[in-house]
């Protein structure tokens, strides 16, 4: 989907602010798909899973900024498993000790 059509579908939704939450293609899944107990077997398939919903939301880069803002370590978050969530949030956060100094 074209970034001016799901910047589209966000206003008609009236998403801003917090409430990117009841947007979410997320919000009516089993929460337990995207909090998976461990990396092996099962978990490898709830991960992408999770990972298929998110990768229809309209609202993954706002759940994404969530996630690396309040550093949630579990689950899945924005499209991202927390292995990959934790890497991003390092250079998330390194990039805005640069823009502070």
């Amino acid at each position: 989907m074209s970034t001016s059509l799901i910047e589209d579908a966000k206003r008609m939704l009236n998403v801003t602010g917090s409430n990117w939450r009841e947007a979410s293609a997320c919000r009516d899944s089993e929460p337990n798909l995207f909090f998976p107990i461990g990396t092996t077997g099962l978990a490898i398939d709830q991960i992408q899973e999770a990972k298929s919903i998110c990768s229809m939301c309209l609202v993954a880069d706002e759940c994404l900024q969530y996630a690396l803002q309040t550093n949630q370590e579990a689950g899945v978050w924005g499209g991202y498993a927390e292995d990959e969530r934790r890497r991003l949030r390092k250079r998330w956060m390194a990039e805005r000790r640069r823009a502070a100094s």
